[in-house]
């Protein structure tokens, strides 16, 4: 059921999302009927989400390790067939000789599906190919997403978020402009900011969320981060889409990272020193008890427990391969925790691991 042009308000579209999402969960009980995925609002944007999407930072082959593009399309065709819709990349996920490896990869994968049923999110702003460093200004803004267009093999983004800016000094003024010419155009259809500092920034996506200028974010949230959490809340009572992402925190919620593992040098995680390393899998281990019931695997209770957070619109998993993805996506069929279940992991968090 489409969204689009709902003629109320935002306190109405955000009930009415909820009993769309709770009329399917009564429906469907039959124990005949497997549904694959539960579907929600992106916020104020009135765009229908799976609850779950595919983030595919993986696919550049080098932050997690390398990953060939044939299991990178197994694992994009098995999310469309658990029914995930929506998958974000950007231009930053290349390496230094070549960006969007990842956008070129995900296009090939999606070139099978009709693109009306995708929501496809991408950013601008970082490229590998210049060091990483910020380009917030108009001619660049139309630059890379004329770029991601192809690589994509796409005509429209859904989403185009800012990546990652550290301050508003990064900001050229002409960037506006620009991102209204694409939207005219049709090249995008909404704005967004990925967050990163959020000590540092979360006052810019505020006013920015205020001033209308974006209609969704991109946030760090999980069991072993929630810093975002009051950000989340002002933001959601605007009517602005929440993104979660690193919610499985690189991997250390993922059930297999051990006290004494060993990262491979080059990778996101080989920066840890094993005393952090031990510190996020002890509190990884106090949380084992979310794993019950008819969630079975720790992926499961990390997004779910995502999922239940207020104004969390869909969550990240950033899966390398079909059995990953799978897994993730059965997140939003398990039922959500009861609130002594919630309270004991509130009460076990004692601090905010840093987000990458």
């Amino acid at each position: 059921m489409s969204l689009r042009g709902f003629p109320y308000g935002w306190e109405a579209l955000k009930a009415f999302a909820g009993k769309i999402k709770l009329k399917e969960r009564q429906d469907n009980s039959d124990e005949e009927w497997q549904v694959a995925m539960h579907y929600t609002m992106l916020g104020r944007t009135g765009l229908e989400v799976s609850e779950v999407g595919l983030g595919t930072w993986s696919f550049n082959s080098s932050v997690y390790g390398p990953l060939a593009e044939r299991d990178a399309q197994q694992t994009v065709h098995r999310a469309l067939d658990s029914g995930i819709n929506f998958f974000d990349t950007a231009p930053l996920y290349g390496d230094r000789d070549r960006d969007g490896v990842a956008e070129e990869v995900l296009g090939r994968a999606l070139a099978v599906s009709r693109r009306d049923e995708l929501m496809i999110s991408t950013k601008f702003g970082r490229k590998p190919t210049e060091g990483n460093r910020a380009n917030f200004y108009g001619v660049y803004a139309v630059e890379s997403v004329e770029e991601s267009l192809e690589r994509l093999g796409t005509d429209y983004i859904d989403v185009l978020f800012f990546h990652s800016p550290f301050s508003d000094e990064e900001i050229h003024d002409d960037v506006w402009e620009a991102l209204e010419g694409l939207k005219a155009a049709g090249k995008v259809r909404f704005i967004g900011h990925s967050i990163s500092k959020i000590q540092d920034t979360q006052q810019m996506a505020q006013k920015w969320a205020q001033e209308r200028k974006i209609d969704v974010v991109q946030v760090v949230y999980s069991l072993l981060n929630r810093e975002a959490k009051t950000l989340i809340a002002d933001l959601g009572a605007m009517g602005i889409g929440v993104v979660a992402r690193e919610v499985l925190d690189n991997g250390f919620l993922s059930g297999v990272v051990e006290r004494a593992s060993v990262f491979p040098q080059g990778t996101l995680n080989a920066r840890y020193s094993r005393r952090e390393i031990v510190e996020r899998v002890e509190q990884v281990e106090r949380l084992s008890f979310l794993v019950r019931g008819d969630i079975g695997s720790l992926p499961q209770a990390a997004l779910r427990w995502v999922l239940d957070q207020e104004d969390i619109s869909l969550v990240l998993a950033g899966a390398k391969t079909a059995s990953e993805v799978e897994d993730c996506a059965a997140a939003s069929q398990v039922a959500s925790f009861s609130p002594v279940e919630r309270k004991l992991a509130d009460e076990v968090h004692h601090r905010d691991f840093a987000a990458a």
